[in-house]
């Protein structure tokens, strides 16, 4: 008897009807002969609307606060889709995060899993009792609720899968699969019947809205075979995995993230170790720095930008001023009216000249690149915000035109 991980997304759950889909969905699984574990993240926009009841109240509220309570959007889910399996004649059983044994390290609203005690869990699908449980959410250990961060759901269901042993691991979405683009901005994009690890990881961490890639990056480790589908149609998503048969394709995807913020420091002494003082500095505050550009310098002095992502924006530059006589940069500029577009595939590690083709779009969209980053599998250009969706257009045109 094969075991099998469905995640559900907060559009999936959203209201009844899509609750009583979801729930079809998994009592088929569960009539195929499969024990089935269910994760849920919270019901469409629960989790802003719980945003904003804390915002009226407290702006300020503390972390701790914060994640008591929108760990109470995903136990919603989990709650009403239990009942909504129960009223099919389905033995069922809903666990909280930590009913489900998840606990964490202390870091409220991003915490990290550091172990799962599966037992609880597997005293219900030793019994045939389909488990839901709800996404995002642990405990640490001083047992106070800490949620998992953006993507969390994903997150809870692959660690899930990978901790029970699981088959497969499903995460269900608007979305019938992972595609060479955002299909709501380019229509021409194609779906991909596969996609490796790595692939998936690089577009995960550089926009694509598919996939966490905290989760991509414990399916990797643990060797998850994952899919991603859609839960609105009985139809084949796409499979993530070590290696993929697809190579006539060279570039995978293209994806943008406008959650971005350029950070530039201003005449910081030309000396050995000065960059280490201020990504050490940002490293020690959980700040990760992305794109880093370093001017040949002038004098004894040089430039150094770099980019963060936007909620971390306010952090970073506090941070900075506060210790900018220790640094000794004579000015603080940021610019978040800016976007990151990336390509990504192992193919361009064996094809010379994908960057300049990527160029050359950007040049015939009159696109004007202010900053650029390579890997074996992917180049990333930043851009002005306003031109994002024309530049995916254009690179996705570029690629995918030729066959």
């Amino acid at each position: 008897m094969s075991l099998i991980v469905q995640k559900f997304g907060g559009t999936s759950v959203m209201d009844a009807e899509r609750l009583r889909n979801v729930a079809r969905i998994i009592t088929r699984t569960y009539d195929r002969g499969h024990n089935v574990v269910a994760v849920v993240s919270a019901q469409g926009h629960t989790t802003d609307e719980l945003i904003a009841k804390a915002a009226e109240l407290n702006p300020k509220a503390s972390k701790r606060e914060m994640d008591m309570l929108l760990s109470a959007g995903e136990q919603m889910s989990a709650a009403l889709l239990a009942m909504t399996i129960e009223a099919l004649g389905y033995p069922v059983k809903s666990f909280t995060g930590w009913q489900a044994g998840f606990l964490t390290n202390s870091r409220h609203t991003n915490a990290k899993i550091k172990r799962i005690n599966k037992d609880r869990v597997e005293n219900a699908l030793n019994k045939r009792t389909i488990v839901v449980v709800a996404g995002f959410q642990g405990i640490n250990r001083f047992d106070d609720i800490t949620t998992l961060g953006r993507g969390g759901s994903d997150t809870t269901a692959v660690a899930l899968a990978a901790v029970l042993h699981a088959d497969r691991c499903q995460i269900y979405t608007d979305v019938d699969g992972v595609y060479t683009a955002d299909p709501r901005i380019v229509p021409t994009a194609v779906k991909l019947s596969e996609i490796s690890y790595d692939e998936m990881l690089e577009l995960a961490s550089l926009g694509a809205q598919v996939l966490h890639n905290r989760s991509v990056e414990m399916a990797k480790r643990y060797n998850v075979y994952l899919e991603v589908l859609t839960s609105l149609e009985e139809k084949p998503g796409t499979i993530i995995k070590e290696v993929t048969d697809v190579e006539k394709m060279i570039i995978r995807g293209v994806a943008k993230d406008t959650n971005v913020a350029r950070i530039s420091l201003m005449e910081l002494a030309d000396v050995p170790g000065i960059a280490f003082k201020v990504f050490s500095l940002l490293a020690s505050k959980s700040i990760n720095v992305d794109i880093i550009l370093q001017s040949i310098g002038r004098g004894d002095t040089k430039d150094i930008s770099f980019t963060v992502s936007a909620a971390d924006k306010d952090s970073a530059l506090e941070l900075l001023r506060e210790n900018q006589a220790r640094l000794g940069f004579s000015d603080i500029n940021c610019d978040d009216n800016i976007a990151k577009v990336s390509i990504v595939g192992a193919g361009m590690a064996t094809n010379p000249g994908i960057a300049s083709r990527m160029f050359e779009a950007l040049a015939g969209a009159n696109v004007n690149i202010q900053m650029i980053s390579t890997s074996e599998i992917k180049i990333s250009v930043l851009i002005e915000k306003s031109a994002a969706e024309r530049a995916v257009h254009a690179i996705h045109d570029a690629f995918y035109d030729l066959g």
